[in-house]
């Protein structure tokens, strides 16, 4: 779980993610935070908390550095994954030629922002259910030995989960679940129309050729 700044809700993040049985290791990956993210974390029993320099990539490649374990979960601390998340990993992940996998969403309003956007949350949602390239809010899972030989995460400020799963689908099929995780709208809304062009525009624009330092010099940081 890479993280910054998410002291507000790190704590009930990590009390579902403890809860859930079938997962032989928890690591937090804090990228800088300047609040009480570490410490509050640190405080969970059963989950390493390590440091990592700032950015999902970095820091989910560090995550994945530290674990031993034979498939990978990536996990942002806003998203809720569903109570048998750990056996559709296995399940999925057991299906011949699938060397990766992801959740649908289901994107739910959170605290603050503006509440006017409502059913607009679930845009986001019809992606997850027919993209064949998963975003990193789907609780990316994927083999150890397959991310190991694409590179993991690419080094870049933007569109590194896109990039990811470009790389695993060269090498083999990415399955969707049926089943979904529960992701907070807290940045749509925040700012329902810059996060409307990350969501939709970003990736076209990423697949066009513009680079991802083009993109967040013109989208701003995305943490």
């Amino acid at each position: 779980m890479p993280v910054l700044d998410e002291a507000r809700r790190i704590a009930a993040s990590l009390t579902r993610v403890c809860d859930l049985d079938g997962f032989d290791e928890r690591i937090v990956v804090d990228g800088g935070s300047r609040d009480d993210t570490v410490a509050l974390a640190s405080a969970f029993a059963g989950v390493e908390v390590i440091d990592a320099p700032r950015g999902r990539g970095p820091q989910q490649n560090a995550g994945a550095a530290r674990a031993r374990g034979d498939a990978l979960l990536f996990l942002h601390a806003d998203v809720e994954l569903p109570p048998n998340a750990a056996d559709v990993v296995r399940r999925t992940l057991a299906r011949p030629g699938v060397v990766a996998g992801a959740f649908r969403t289901w994107t739910v309003p959170d605290g603050g922002g503006s509440r006017w956007p409502g059913p607009l949350l679930h845009l986001a949602d019809v992606r997850s259910r027919y993209s064949r390239v998963p975003y990193g809010d789907q609780a990316l899972f994927v083999r150890r030995e397959v991310f190991d030989a694409v590179g993991g995460f690419p080094a870049q400020p933007l569109m590194e989960d896109l990039e990811l799963s470009r790389r695993l689908r060269r090498v083999g099929r990415i399955a969707v679940a049926k089943e979904r995780v529960r992701v907070s709208g807290r940045r749509f809304q925040h700012a329902p129309v810059r996060q409307t062009v990350l969501v939709n525009v970003f990736p076209l624009l990423y697949a066009a050729g513009v680079s991802p330092e083009r993109l967040v010099r013109w989208y701003g940081s995305p943490r």
